[in-house]
C-alpha cells in the first residue's frame, strides 16, 4: 500500500503555523524594533541609538544590578533547599511523604499575583511578620519601604515559591539513582552527610545544571513579584530587567528601547547559561 510521505507534514502544520506566526515572528519583529524609534507618529530605523542610550541610562544600570543581586543570592539558597528537601522526602523512614511533597510543590501551582498579594499582607508595617517580631521584642522592620529589606522580601517570596518546583525535578531524578552505589559507601563507613555530597550530588550533577539554567532565566526575567510587591521601588531598589521592560513598553510606550533592553537580557541568559555549561557541565 502505498504511503502519502506529506501527510505527516500536513498534521503538523497548524503547530508550525501558529508557532511561527506567536513566537518566530514576535522574536524578529521585535529585535527589528531594537534598531527603531518613534518619530512623528512613525517608526524609522535609529541604528544603535537605542543600544548606545543603555549605556548612559542609570535607571538600567540600577536594574541590572539589582538583578543581578537577587540572581546571585536566591538562585544558589533555592536549589540547595530544594536539593536538601529532595532528599529528605527521598527517605524510606519517612512517613506521608505524599502529604509533604504536595504541600511544598502546592506554592508553585498558586498564581503569582494570589502569592505577591498574599506576602504584601504579610510583610506590610502592621502584618503578621512584625506582629511575631514585636512577641520577641523587636522592632518593626519596613519589609517594602526600606531598600535592603525590599530586596530580601523579594528573594523571600520567590524563594518560597519556586523551592518546591525545583524540589520536585530532584526527587524524580533521586528516585533513579542506582541503589547499588549507597550499598557501597554504605559498606565503606560513610555517613549520610558524607553520601549526600560524594554520592547524591555528582550523581545529580546534571540536573543541578539543567535547574540552575532554568532558574537564571527565570531571574534575569523578574517581573511579577518586584510589580505586585513594591512597584520597583523604595527609590528603584528593586527595579529589576524584566519591570523595566514592562515601563518603558506599556507605561512609556517607548516599545523600541524596550525592545533594546530585552535583547540584551537575552544575551545576558547566553553569556550566563555558556559560563555554567563551561564550568559545571560534563567536561567531555
Amino acid at each position: 500500500m502505498k504511503t502519502n510521505k506529506s501527510l505527516p507534514y500536513l498534521f503538523i502544520a497548524p503547530a508550525l503555523l501558529l508557532f511561527a506566526l506567536f513566537t518566530i515572528y514576535p522574536i524578529f519583529s521585535s529585535f527589528v524594533l531594537s534598531f527603531q524609534s518613534m518619530e512623528g507618529g512613525k517608526y524609522v530605523f535609529t541604528g544603535l541609538s537605542n543600544y548606545t542610550r543603555l549605556l548612559g541610562d542609570d535607571i538600567f544600570w540600577k536594574a541590572l544590578g539589582n538583578t543581578g543581586i537577587i540572581l546571585i543570592v536566591q538562585v544558589p539558597v533555592m536549589i540547595l533547599l530544594a536539593l536538601v528537601l529532595a532528599n529528605a522526602l527521598n527517605s524510606q523512614l519517612l512517613r506521608l511523604k505524599g502529604f509533604f511533597r504536595v504541600s511544598f510543590f502546592l506554592p508553585a501551582v498558586t498564581s503569582l499575583v494570589a502569592y505577591s498579594i498574599l506576602f504584601s499582607i504579610i510583610l506590610q508595617d502592621e502584618g503578621i511578620m512584625n506582629t511575631i517580631l514585636g512577641f520577641f521584642g523587636i522592632d518593626a522592620i519596613q519589609w517594602l519601604g526600606d531598600p535592603f529589606w525590599a530586596k530580601v522580601s523579594i528573594i523571600v517570596a520567590m524563594t518560597w515559591r519556586w523551592t518546591g518546583y525545583n524540589m520536585v525535578i530532584f526527587l524524580a531524578a533521586l528516585q533513579s539513582l542506582s541503589h547499588e552505589v549507597y550499598e557501597a559507601a554504605d559498606l565503606d563507613g560513610a555517613n549520610r552527610i558524607q553520601k549526600f555530597f560524594h554520592v547524591t550530588v555528582p550523581q545529580l550533577k546534571p540536573v543541578i545544571l539543567f535547574t540552575t539554567i532554568l532558574s537564571t532565566i527565570g531571574t534575569l526575567q523578574l517581573f511579577d513579584e518586584p510589580f505586585n510587591l513594591t512597584k520597583g521601588g523604595p527609590a528603584d531598589s528593586t527595579m529589576t530587567l524584566g519591570l523595566y521592560i514592562y515601563q518603558n513598553g506599556f507605561k512609556y510606550f517607548d516599545f523600541g528601547y524596550a525592545s533594546a533592553i530585552a535583547y540584551v537580557v537575552v544575551l545576558l541568559v547566553g553569556i550566563l547559561t555558556f559560563f555554567q555549561f563551561k564550568f559545571t557541565g560534563d567536561k567531555s
